[in-house]
Formats: structure tokens, C-alpha cells, sequence
């Protein structure tokens, strides 16, 4: 049977939910975009599709699907290939429901996601106090930022490749090797969202573990 998420790779998961379309001129650079975008963007939803590589550079699974998000606070994270998982945030409590084990687990939204990316999300807007940025250049036709974090964190680097307007693509780095590479499509910027998008009911007969 196949396990639950565990809550480290969640989270690292749970950050490119918060660094993606911006709305700066297409000349700026990777830094001017990225604070363009903590700036202005209210909310966003796109396709996904995630890889996981191991510390050599091998491909260990691949996972895709769409995600939501509206500032401060509220994200819906879905999972769709290979197998469905429903990740969302309230504003109170990060919700995690795995359709194949028919189990939800619970958080409080700011103690599961720290001084991840996603907590971004959450409403601050000052991100310089938390990343040190640098501009990496070109490379595969992307414009590249570089985030390190300036507290703990789950990861060691965040990287963010950016072609003209858009963040299209994000590889999560973490202390063991590993990367998350994500990749972006279909992005739609301030799209108008019911608010029923980012609230949470626990199926009938699910088994809820709340932490």
C-alpha cells in the first residue's frame, strides 16, 4: 500500500505554490521580477508537473496536476497523476487528504509551514528578510534566481527560472541532494476564485489525524 506524504516533502512541495507569475516589465531582471510579483500578484492557478530526482541526477518519480493560490493564506494544491491528493490551506489549518487511503491530516497552517517558501503566502511581503536572492543569468532560455534561505529550513537552495513575465520553472534543493523540479503551464494571474476553492470538509469515513 502505498504510504501518506510525509510533512518534510510536503512542505518543500508546498513552497513553489508562492514564487510563481509576476507582472514586471520583461526587461527587469530575475530579482526586479520576483519583487514585482510579492508586490502585486493577489492570486494565480496553473498545471503543474513535478519531478523528483535522486542526489545523482535520477529521475525517482513524476507527479502531475493543478494548483490554486489567493493571498494571504490560502492555497489548493491538487494532485491528480498517478495517484489524487488534495492539499489545501484556510488561512487556519493546512488540510492533507489522500483519496487512496481515504485519510486527512491536519495542521495548524503556520506551524506546518515555518520559514518554507509558502509562508510567503501567508502575507508577508518582505521577502529579502527571509532569502538572500541572487541572479544566476541565462540559462536553457530562462532567466534564473537563486534564494537561499536566511533561517532553518527544510531545503538548502531554491532556484526559479523565469521566461519574460512568467515563472515557469522552480527546483527545490535539499539537504540531502535531492532536487523537486517543477515545471509550469496553463498560467492564469488574479483570476477570480469562489471561496469555496480553499475551504476543507473531511470525507465521509476518512480517518482524520490532526497535529
Amino acid at each position: 500500500m502505498r504510504k501518506a506524504i510525509q510533512w518534510p516533502r510536503l512542505l518543500v512541495m508546498l513552497g513553489c505554490s508562492v514564487v510563481l507569475w509576476v507582472s514586471a516589465a520583461s526587461h527587469a531582471g530575475s530579482i526586479e521580477k520576483m519583487q514585482a510579483f510579492v508586490a502585486e500578484t493577489r492570486g494565480a492557478s496553473a498545471r503543474f508537473v513535478q519531478t523528483q530526482l535522486n542526489n545523482k541526477g535520477k529521475k525517482i518519480s513524476s507527479t502531475q496536476g493543478k494548483l490554486s493560490f489567493a493571498r494571504p493564506g490560502r492555497f489548493r494544491w491538487e494532485y491528480e497523476k498517478p495517484y489524487e491528493q488534495l492539499i489545501v490551506g484556510d488561512g487556519d489549518r493546512l488540510w492533507v487528504y489522500d483519496k487512496d487511503l481515504n485519510q486527512v491530516t491536519a495542521k495548524k497552517l503556520d506551524g506546518a509551514l515555518g520559514s518554507s517558501p509558502a509562508a510567503l503566502l501567508a502575507g508577508s511581503n518582505d521577502m529579502e528578510e527571509h532569502y538572500q536572492l541572487s541572479a544566476k543569468g541565462m540559462k536553457g532560455g530562462l532567466d534564473w534566481l537563486e534564494a537561499l534561505p536566511r533561517e532553518e529550513s527544510l531545503f538548502q537552495k531554491v532556484r526559479m527560472g523565469f521566461n519574460g513575465k512568467t515563472l515557469e520553472a522552480m527546483d527545490l534543493h535539499d539537504h540531502l541532494g535531492q532536487v523537486t523540479s517543477i515545471r509550469f503551464s496553463k498560467v492564469e494571474k488574479n483570476p477570480r476564485f469562489a471561496d469555496a476553492l480553499f475551504t476543507f470538509t473531511a470525507p465521509a469515513g476518512a480517518d482524520v489525524i490532526t497535529e
